[in-house]
């Protein structure tokens, strides 16, 4: 893995690619020393989250990203995915709205992850 920003890209691709709905990304430099960036998404049901979680996993790895941890799973409510420099969550909605992570990371300032977004960076 080159660096951050290919994995992130990986992330939201497969994000988008796996229908996941809301999909945020939170820059972290400057105010933590976990990550570079967060990515924040949900999933319509409990296998929808563990099959979005377990396809990004899956491709994170096949671009030589090591000692990925995984944290959620079965119950598939939240599912943690530490990438090293790429924290993503995957949340049911109602779980993600009762712990609204987004907010406390970014104030409310999260950054939409769209298509054009990924292409241009």
């Amino acid at each position: 893995m080159r660096d951050a920003s290919q994995a992130l890209n990986i992330v939201l691709e497969r994000l988008d690619e796996m229908k996941a709905e809301d999909i945020v990304t939170i820059d972290l430099t400057g105010k933590s020393s976990i990550a570079d960036s967060m990515v924040v998404a949900s999933g319509r049901s409990n296998r929808h989250v563990g099959s979005a979680a377990d396809d990004v996993v899956e491709h994170l790895k096949k671009a030589g990203v090591k000692d990925i941890r995984v944290e959620g799973q079965p119950h598939c409510d939240w599912v943690l995915i530490d990438a090293g420099d790429v924290i993503v969550h995957v949340f049911r909605p109602e779980v993600r709205e009762f712990y609204a992570i987004e907010k406390m990371w970014s104030g409310g300032k999260g950054q939409k992850a769209d298509a054009a977004q990924r292409k241009s960076s």
